[in-house]
């Protein structure tokens, strides 16, 4: 502190030396104000400087005096010499000063803290409280698998996940989510989020603004206040996401944060039904399109089996069918052909030859009963001729019934292979006319193939069109059926509690000890700012 001694002059016309050795030692910024270039007569600066300085603290009338005489040596520089003069004071400045200025501002610092006490407690006594409430979701990006084919696809990359999540906690936080806390909990007519107009029935009378728009501003209101009361933020690491929600009153508070947390689940379920039923209606309306083309695509089918005269049985051709079965037809009677034709001319060799008494091929009832004559005769002339030998009568008789038997069965060898020669005839005539039915419907195969070439491109065509139409139909029955089901898996594993204490203000002690600090340090710095303003006042030059 400076004291009403004369000071050592030596030391204060020694400060500008130290400033210039300071400035070409890399000293202060404040010491290369000086410039080197500048004529200046610093010993004498230095010394009406340190005389400034010395007054600081003397009495009102030693000052003038110092001050005249000051005034009155020659400044050749006064803007710089004011500068250096002001840089000089503020480098005077000790402890000792600093302290007697505290003492001499010992009222500012009373003051001030007084004013912040009574503040602080004004504050806490009046201040609207507030109770903050937390509540904890899970919010898992992958979402139920309820079926195997979902709407919505998984993808299983950290980051894209992560995204998934702050979209999901910025929805949270959405407007839409808070109009419908709003319409729940009609916070419109709350007065903590819309405060009432003292001026409203005034306001009324001259104005002429519709309801709707009223109500409008009531829901803009309460959407802003409401917003500045909620805040999610999400773990580090972590699918948690933490929402805190704020009000006057504690029971509020947790209502409010399970009325978020209801309608943030509403809005993702709905949010997902309506994605689900804009891609229902869109396949509904493709579907309409499909099915019109399977229907064009079947008739064409249709159409050209009747232009070409293509039949199909258990998806076969007719035509086909009944050409396989005109080759077995074919095959069978060339083989009863074959029979007959064998069986003839066994019967022909067997008359010529003489053996139509013993050949078997000869079969008949009247055959068989002349063989049993022939037979009985054949016994009757051997025992004859055993007993009466070869040329008796009797035995001429019984070679003459012999005969007459061998001739019929003969003849009846003759009608039997006429017959046969009739039967081979007739399977000879099927026989043709099996073929020539078989060559002529074996071109009709033929033509058919080409035609069923494309009619089997059109049918690929009628199919493919017909499985689409299929698929796009299941897919758009099992997309309406899901709006239906809640996939998102969104779990609340803290439910909002009461809480103890209110979050703000805090404790009356609390803020009674940041007044007294803040009126402590307010009154510190107003009387440390007004000592050096004295400084620097007094440091100031008077015109000659």
């Amino acid at each position: 502190m400076y004291t009403p001694k004369e000071p050592d002059l030596r030391q204060a016309t020694k400060r500008p030396e130290a400033a210039l050795r300071s400035r070409s030692h890399g000293g202060s910024l404040l010491d290369l104000v000086s410039d080197d270039s500048d004529d200046f007569n610093r010993a004498e600066y230095a010394r009406t400087s340190a005389e400034t300085a010395r007054t600081a603290f003397l009495p009102g009338r030693q000052q003038e005096t110092i001050a005249e005489q000051i005034n009155t040596r020659p400044t050749p520089a006064p803007v710089k010499g004011q500068i250096m003069g002001h840089l000089a004071a503020l480098r005077a400045i000790g402890p000792d000063d600093v302290f007697q200025w505290l003492k001499d501002g010992l009222r500012w610092i009373v003051g001030a803290t007084v004013l912040c006490l009574a503040a602080a407690l004004v504050y806490a006594l009046t201040a609207q409280p507030r109770y903050t409430v937390y509540t904890d979701l899970v919010i898992d990006p992958a979402n139920l698998q309820v079926v195997n084919d979902d709407v919505f696809g998984s993808n299983p990359l950290r980051d894209s996940q992560l995204l998934e999540v702050e979209s999901k906690l910025r929805i949270l936080t959405s407007r839409n989510v808070l109009t419908r806390v709003i319409d729940t909990m009609k916070l419109t007519d709350d007065t903590e989020f819309v405060k009432p107009d003292i001026f409203a029935a005034i306001k009324q009378l001259f104005s002429s603004t519709p309801e709707d728009e009223t109500a409008r501003g009531k829901m803009l209101t309460a959407m802003r206040a409401l917003a500045e009361r909620v805040e999610a933020r999400r773990e580090e690491r972590s699918f948690v996401v933490s929402l805190g929600v704020y009000t006057d009153d504690p029971q509020k508070s947790v209502t409010l944060s399970d009325a978020i947390v209801s309608a943030f689940e509403t809005e993702i379920f709905e949010s997902a039904a309506q994605s689900a039923g804009r891609v229902a209606t869109t396949l509904n309306q493709r579907l309409e399109e499909l099915r019109r083309n399977v229907t064009d695509a079947e008739a064409k089918v249709e159409e050209f089996k009747r232009q070409k005269g293509l039949q199909s049985s258990n998806g076969e051709l007719v035509s086909t069918q009944l050409a396989a079965e005109l080759n077995t037809q074919v095959l069978t009677a060339q083989q009863r052909y074959i029979e007959l034709e064998t069986r003839y001319k066994q019967m022909q060799d067997a008359i010529s030859t003489g053996r139509a008494s013993s050949a078997s091929v000869f079969a008949s009832p009247a055959m068989t009963t002349l063989r049993q004559d022939y037979d009985a005769a054949v016994l009757q002339l051997n025992s004859l001729t055993l007993t009466y030998g070869t040329r008796h009568p009797r035995i001429t008789a019984a070679n003459s019934d012999l005969s007459t038997l061998k001739a019929s069965i003969t003849n009846e060898a003759k009608r039997i292979a006429d017959t046969a020669l009739g039967d081979m005839k007739q399977a000879k005539s099927t026989l043709d006319a099996l073929q020539g039915k078989a060559t002529e419907q074996q071109s009709t195969v033929y033509m058919d193939n080409d035609s069923q070439v494309q009619l089997r491109d059109l049918e690929r065509d009628a199919r493919a069109k017909a499985a689409l139409y299929e698929t796009h139909l299941t897919r758009a029955q099992q997309i309406t059926e899901q709006q239906q089901i809640n996939t998102s898996n969104i779990r609340v594993i803290s439910r909002a509690m009461p809480p103890k204490s209110r979050s703000w203000p805090p404790r009356t002690l609390l803020l009674l000890a940041a007044g007294a600090f803040a009126g402590i340090a307010i009154g510190i710095g107003l009387a440390v700012l007004s000592g050096m303003l004295r400084v620097l006042r007094q440091n100031q030059p008077h015109a000659g």
